[in-house]
């Protein structure tokens, strides 16, 4: 079930107040699940219950999407905001250093929260932040098209859609490699998050200046991809080695961009690989 928290965040104007939509369960060291653009927790729930045999798992709408707030007035949508406030809700949750895993922007987020030392493992599913401009072009027109396209499908046509498997691809084939395994209701339920994104702008336009550059040493990193990404292209993941040095770079065989609905028991596998690297 999901739950809200609020909690200060620092901002140049003094602490001011966001709130959380999360969801938590299992027991064990804290993980903590950070989805991508445009997307909400529930994109989380093919492996939440596979991760929380192991670990107290908390998958949150980041600010600005499902069903979370936006970020306060004056904190930026870029990394020198949400690490931050990340920090903050980790405080209100009582998560001590948690494990981080994310996908897309959220493993972008993950990396980041590794570069500052708040976590103790980071896995980065398809991360954004390693493209070339040419990419990041392309990547960022299609999310803008995605969003129009959700915004302009009125709710019964998205319900049309989405019950056969033709309408399922049409609507979320570019970030899965097998939408028609995303149920009905997942699929209404994430193109409708799409649609109310209030944050989905200032994200966007926050990520045209985007490269991560910083070596995230010190802890366990695994940047994985899918090598059916139709977003952020699979030749990404080589750069971000490049980058991250000591990480280990896994390929996930038949998953897109959101690989936690392609291949769940794969993914939960790559997760707890990295968090048991951490002892």
């Amino acid at each position: 079930m999901t739950a809200t928290v609020s909690f200060p965040v620092p901002s140049p104007h003094g602490p001011r107040t966001a709130t959380v939509a999360y969801e938590r369960r299992g027991a064990g060291e804290p993980l903590l699940l950070l989805h991508g653009i445009g997307h909400h927790l529930q994109a989380w729930h093919p492996v939440l219950d596979l991760l929380a045999a192991d670990h107290d798992v908390v998958a949150v709408d980041l600010p600005g999407f499902g069903a979370s707030g936006p970020l306060p007035d004056g904190i930026p949508y870029g990394l020198a905001g949400i690490v931050p406030a990340l920090g903050a809700l980790c405080e209100a949750l009582e998560l001590d250093r948690p494990h981080v895993a994310g996908n897309s922007l959220g493993g972008l987020i993950a990396l980041g929260m590794g570069r500052d030392k708040t976590v103790r493992s980071v896995t980065a599913l398809s991360p954004a932040g390693f493209w070339n401009e040419p990419e990041r072009r392309y990547a960022f027109a299609t999310l803008r098209a995605m969003r129009a396209g959700a915004k302009a499908l009125p709710r019964p046509a998205v319900e049309r859609l989405a019950r056969t498997r033709a309408g399922r691809a049409a609507l979320t084939g570019t970030i899965y490699a097998r939408p028609g395994r995303r149920s009905p209701e997942a699929v209404v339920a994430e193109t409708l998050a799409l649609r109310g994104a209030h944050g989905f702008a200032k994200t966007l336009a926050a990520g045209t200046r985007v490269r991560f550059s910083d070596d995230v040493p010190g802890l366990p990193v695994t940047i994985a991809w899918g090598d059916r990404d139709r977003l952020l292209l699979p030749r990404q993941g080589v750069r971000a080695k490049r980058t991250v040095p000591d990480a280990r770079l896994v390929r996930l065989r038949g998953c897109g961009h959101v690989p936690m609905n392609d291949d769940p028991a794969l993914v939960a596998r790559v997760i707890r690989d990295t968090t048991r690297a951490a002892h």
